[in-house]
């Protein structure tokens, strides 16, 4: 079992939490005036990063609390956890081929 980092909590089971895809993208400020392909884009189309990847997390069963967190999706490593609206901090980059 993976132990999250709550910033709110604390160290609990993963299975508290609720993955919420990936952090840091920005809703379109006119999306009205999107073409269907920009919007199904919008919603749809995520990176699929191999290495370190930015993922919104929430709290589901103790603070219900959103917040990001830096995880490697090779090795499942927890590498940060910090709040929403927070830039991501300054990470080394694991190279896999």
């Amino acid at each position: 079992m993976l132990l999250i980092e709550c910033p709110h909590c604390g160290a609990r089971e993963e299975s508290e939490f609720s993955y919420g895809g990936q952090a840091h993208i920005e809703r379109p400020k006119e999306p009205e005036k999107l073409s269907d392909e920009e919007w199904a884009a919008f919603v749809y189309w995520r990176d699929n990063t191999k290495g370190v990847y930015l993922e919104r997390w929430n709290h589901a069963h103790g603070c219900r609390r959103w917040f990001n967190m830096a995880r490697d999706t090779v090795s499942y490593e927890v590498l940060a956890v910090y709040p929403m609206g927070s830039k991501p901090p300054k990470l080394t980059m694991k190279k896999y081929v």
